[in-house]
């Protein structure tokens, strides 16, 4: 038996109260650790959780529990079931699965995940956190009810993702963008030969303009100062 019983812990508690079964004989039918099930029968574990029978339940025997009683070294074996149940098929469509208790913190997971990688797109926050499209985007624009109260928090730290699942997210993500990047930023970019081309050198008469301009603004200067002088010559 690969797994244990339905609900291991009531079956556990059933079979403390009712069988004289070692602590681990129980464990091993159950699943548990032999300490956990001496925890129960002293009240310490599972206080409040109320017994399930096996027998009535389709999971074990009157007979094998009578057997495994008689020999503390021996494995209950688990009764096979008549009824064949028809095998669940998982199926990767749809919003992932997030747990009640979890889902108040699902807003500050996609607050998280739009501040910290902005490349992600909303199909792939909706694949790590379980949310829906609208929601993303009440929260891009400030519109969500809660939008005041929300604080960026780690997805992988709420539990709501692995970090193995949003690497993967972000690398697939970050290996779309160059290309993207490229068709909305290549007309813009300037050839090489263009860039890295000098500026042509002033020529002659460019710089004897520049000169000239220069002894010219010399001789106002000259002029200007020369009469200031005749005028303090005059007073005097």
């Amino acid at each position: 038996m690969s797994q244990g019983p339905l609900m291991p812990k009531a079956t556990a508690v059933w079979l403390v109260e009712n069988t004289s079964l070692a602590f681990e004989q129980i464990a091993d039918f159950c699943k548990l650790h032999p300490l956990e099930v001496k925890g129960i029968a002293d009240g310490e574990v599972a206080a409040g959780i109320k017994g399930l029978d096996p027998i009535t339940t389709g999971q074990l025997t009157r007979d094998e529990i009578e057997k495994a009683q008689k020999a503390p070294h021996y494995k209950l074996k688990p009764a096979v079931s008549k009824v064949k149940l028809p095998e669940v098929k998982r199926t990767t469509k749809g919003p992932r699965y997030t747990p009640l208790s979890r889902r108040q913190d699902r807003p500050n997971a996609i607050l998280w995940l739009l501040r910290n990688h902005p490349e992600l797109k909303d199909a792939q926050i909706i694949r790590l956190v379980g949310t829906t499209k609208s929601t993303i985007q009440q929260i891009r624009e400030r519109t969500h009810w809660n939008s005041g109260s929300l604080q960026p928090l780690d997805p992988v730290t709420l539990g709501l993702t692995t970090q193995i699942n949003l690497d993967f997210e972000v690398q697939k993500a970050a290996a779309d963008r160059p290309a993207a990047l490229a068709a909305e930023g290549g007309a813009s970019l300037l050839p090489t030969e263009v860039s890295t081309q000098r500026e042509p050198e002033p020529d002659e008469d460019d710089r004897r303009g520049g000169r000239d301009e220069r002894l010219d603004a010399d001789s106002v200067f000259a002029k200007l100062k020369g009469r200031h002088q005749d005028e303090d010559d005059d007073e005097d």
